[in-house]
């Protein structure tokens, strides 16, 4: 996997980020969701690579990134510390602008990255996400039975993680579960890198700090920008996957016009949450010709 990509550790002002690159042409990067690393982009980044230059990073707290202490508001892991790694990791490669796309967690510190440091993303694409502003302010039983682990997560150290480490494995193929093919879609190499690092506690407990950071400081800052009402403008592909929560519990389109003004591309693939690992070639597709 990335046999053609140079993989570092680039240090921010705030974490060491593993950061893989590869590619020629336009900037874009690539950010994974939960429980993942850069790996979850490994069937579609090598494609993605003949037309741009590809930067995939390990989020911090996640992978083999760096850990740093979430502190007592958690703001360590909030979006906009995360945020604030990629654009320093963008920058240390020379790209003081980029196109970037990112899944899930990926997906929020985009949200945050339009809201904090717009003028850096020329176009942005968000995969199987929604507004944790609007999640969390309009919470369903059908939503909270489905996204469980939300609420495990944001509970108070050290709950979760203890009961997490007790068996990792078993945590995160019960989480990457959520449909009848259970984890048969995941590439066996990169699945085994999602258990080997999870079997950290280090790294457990940084997840957790993210979702501790996602109910309080980052709802807070989500709230005080709504409320004031900051949009993101960047030109947005909106993308998901038809089966899996967003796409059959939410109207995704009419959900996000609340928070983004320049919707260009809506778009779904017939999958799960996990649309490049699942749908690999559409997802390719949509991605490749939003981004062209």
């Amino acid at each position: 996997m990335f046999e053609n990509f140079t993989k570092t550790i680039t240090k921010t002002s705030g974490a060491d980020i593993v950061t893989v690159v590869g590619g020629e042409g336009p900037p874009l990067l690539l950010m994974h969701g939960n429980p993942f690393n850069h790996l979850s982009w490994h069937k579609i980044a090598p494609r993605l690579a003949k037309d741009f230059t590809v930067v995939c990073t390990d989020l911090r707290g996640y992978g083999d990134s760096s850990k740093p202490e979430g502190g007592g508001d958690h703001s360590a892991y909030s979006f906009r510390a995360m945020a604030q790694d990629q654009v320093e990791v963008m920058q240390s490669l020379g790209f003081e602008q980029f196109y970037a796309a990112g899944h899930d967690r990926g997906a929020r510190v985009l949200h945050r990255m339009c809201l904090d440091h717009g003028d850096k993303v020329l176009k942005a694409g968000f995969v199987d996400m929604l507004p944790q502003h609007y999640l969390l302010n309009n919470v369903t039983r059908q939503w909270g039975k489905f996204s469980w682990h939300w609420f495990f997560m944001t509970q108070d150290a050290p709950t979760p993680e203890r009961m997490m480490n007790a068996d990792p494995e078993f945590f995160i193929l019960r989480k990457l579960s959520k449909t009848d093919q259970g984890t048969s879609f995941f590439g066996p190499e990169a699945l085994a890198d999602y258990i080997r690092c999870i079997k950290n506690p280090a790294t457990t407990h940084a997840m957790c700090e993210d979702y501790r950071a996602t109910f309080g400081i980052d709802l807070d800052m989500d709230t005080a920008d709504f409320d004031a009402g900051r949009r993101i403008d960047n030109p947005a592909l909106i993308l998901w996957g038809e089966k899996g929560g967003v796409g059959r519990n939410h109207n995704a389109a009419e959900i996000w016009s609340r928070y983004a003004t320049n919707i260009v591309q809506t778009a779904t693939v017939p999958s799960g949450h996990y649309l490049q690992e699942e749908c690999p070639d559409e997802t390719y597709e949509v991605l490749s010709g939003f981004f062209k």
